[in-house]
């Protein structure tokens, strides 16, 4: 990967994404869940960011996610909301919600307790475009805090990479 900074610096990558959304003229929105308001906290963060960054929602319970976001509820009874079908329609709502290019989304458990069956640390996190959705899992270690920054994180670099064509 060239010229993309590593998820260690939340900071770095978050202006990097930026930077790219910046220079071809495209811009970001984010449905969050497990992260709370953190991810559009990182994308609002850099300075010119309200050039790229056209907002965020945070749809903590299962009937917002329906209501706002257009989550299929037959997507919450049979996937649940942390899954990545799940997580790929909040995207693909922010996306149509917001009129952004790229929607981010997260969704998981970051604890203290199991949710739906699923572990402590089990993240789902989607991004979509016009191109499509692009949803994976990912799994977590640490508190809850660490947890949740560790998706803001992931969701972040994976963007950067799919905007520059590094990533599927």
């Amino acid at each position: 990967m060239t010229g993309i900074p590593t998820d260690d610096d939340q900071a770095e990558v978050a202006t990097a994404l930026h930077a790219v959304l910046e220079q071809r003229g495209l811009t970001v929105a984010c449905a969050e869940s497990l992260t709370g308001g953190e991810l559009a906290g990182a994308l609002s963060a850099a300075p010119g960011a309200s050039g790229m960054f056209r907002g965020g929602v945070v749809a903590y319970a299962s009937d917002v996610k329906v209501s706002l976001l257009g989550v299929a509820q037959e997507t919450v009874d049979t996937d649940g909301v942390i899954s990545d079908a799940c997580a790929a329609e909040m995207a693909r709502g922010v996306r149509r919600l917001l009129g952004a290019d790229l929607g981010l989304a997260t969704t998981g458990v970051a604890g203290p307790v199991e949710q739906e069956g699923k572990p402590v640390g089990r993240v789902h996190v989607a991004v979509a475009t016009a191109d499509g959705v692009h949803a994976r899992e990912l799994s977590f270690a640490g508190t809850r805090a660490e947890i949740r920054a560790s998706t803001v994180d992931a969701v972040v670099a994976w963007a950067l990479r799919l905007v520059v064509g590094e990533a599927g």
